[in-house]
């Protein structure tokens, strides 16, 4: 499952995935029926409308031995919320299809490490990078480590810490719009330990949080990139001397602050 917001904003961390998983031996389809997981309905209240979405999820991917999506989002949606949205509907096929897509659906990082039995999936990024584990893969899904295990084997690759780093990056789908001067402060603090690391990537597994934290780090002129954990992953040797030079990460000197970012 690639995602709606990798489907529109990010398609190379799809794509990244399939090279990745298919580097790994693993046999990849992708059903083009697929559309949104559903979660934008139900973190607003919309249950009754999420029915048609489960239902294509489950018509999608029921039948495979595994859904594997780079989002700890979505997938914390198929395993959590389907059920939820499956028995207020009183559907029990949609129920029953749920049962057996909801337990095979697994964030990238859980089925590397958890179905496929890998850590060191032979990746090349050579970097300093720090890393930022969402909402709803930590707290949702509960990956722990698996993360950052699989960056730590990652040749080449310096793993700095980030002060913080459990504390919620501001996105949060509806949140950002409901709450956008709470979540623009969230966003700026975020930004703040990511350039107090000294890092030149920073890296988490949900696309929505690096958009979100990008952007101020953009408006910042930090010289941080935002990278997808599956492109690093799927990084070699011959990407990396591909890659243009990089600019060496720099403190933006007089800029006006964002609004809600609180002085470094």
């Amino acid at each position: 499952m690639v995602t709606c917001v990798n489907d529109a904003m990010f398609p190379e961390t799809g794509k990244a995935v399939v090279r990745l998983l298919e580097r790994l031996g693993v046999e990849v389809d992708f059903p083009a029926a697929q559309t949104c997981c559903a979660q934008p309905m139900v973190n607003t209240g919309y249950l009754d409308e999420a029915v048609p979405v489960v239902r294509t999820f489950v018509e999608a991917f029921d039948g495979y031995d595994a859904v594997v999506t780079p989002s700890g989002s979505c997938a914390g949606s198929a395993r959590h919320q389907h059920a939820i949205v499956a028995r207020r509907s009183g559907d029990p096929a949609l129920a029953a299809a749920v049962e057996r897509t909801a337990p095979r659906t697994y964030e990238l990082s859980e089925f590397l490490v958890d179905v496929l039995g890998v850590v060191d999936v032979g990746a090349y990024f050579p970097h300093t990078v720090t890393y930022h584990p969402t909402c709803h893969s930590l707290r949702m899904l509960g990956v722990g480590d698996r993360p950052r295990r699989l960056l730590e084997a990652v040749r080449g690759l310096r793993l700095v810490e980030l002060p913080g780093a459990a504390e919620c990056c501001g996105f949060g789908g509806t949140f950002a719009v409901k709450n956008s001067d709470t979540s623009i402060a969230m966003g700026a603090d975020k930004a703040r330990h990511v350039r107090g690391t000294g890092a030149e990537v920073l890296v988490a597994g949900d696309n929505s949080c690096l958009v979100h934290v990008g952007g101020v780090l953009s408006r910042q002129q930090a010289g941080v990139r935002v990278v997808h954990l599956a492109e690093v992953l799927a990084s070699t040797e011959e990407d990396a001397a591909d890659e243009p030079p990089q600019t060496s990460p720099a403190t933006a000197v007089g800029r006006a602050p964002l609004q809600g970012e609180r002085t470094p």
